[in-house]
């Protein structure tokens, strides 16, 4: 899962900040990209609604700052959204 989960974010950014996808890389952070914060915001989005969940806001047990750090939180979110899913079932 975790290639799919990287590069489905990885042409997220690459598309809303207009960027060469080959730039970016799992150490790539969206300030050494030059991402203006308002395209972060809708990158931050659209990865909510492709994976149907929502990123933290502010947290020290998420990193969103990195490329690498987006794809683990994202990874970990879907863990947990599947536990929760299959405990109810």
């Amino acid at each position: 899962m975790s290639d799919d989960v990287q590069n489905k974010i990885f042409d997220i950014i690459a598309k809303e900040a207009s960027l060469d996808r080959a730039r970016i890389t799992r150490d790539s952070t969206l300030k050494d990209l030059q991402i203006p914060s308002l395209d972060m915001v809708q990158i931050f989005f659209a990865i909510e609604d492709h994976f149907n969940i929502n990123l933290p806001d502010q947290s020290a047990d998420f990193d969103t700052e990195s490329a690498g750090g987006l794809v683990d939180t994202v990874e970990r979110l879907l863990a947990e959204k599947a536990e929760k899913e299959k405990a109810k079932a």
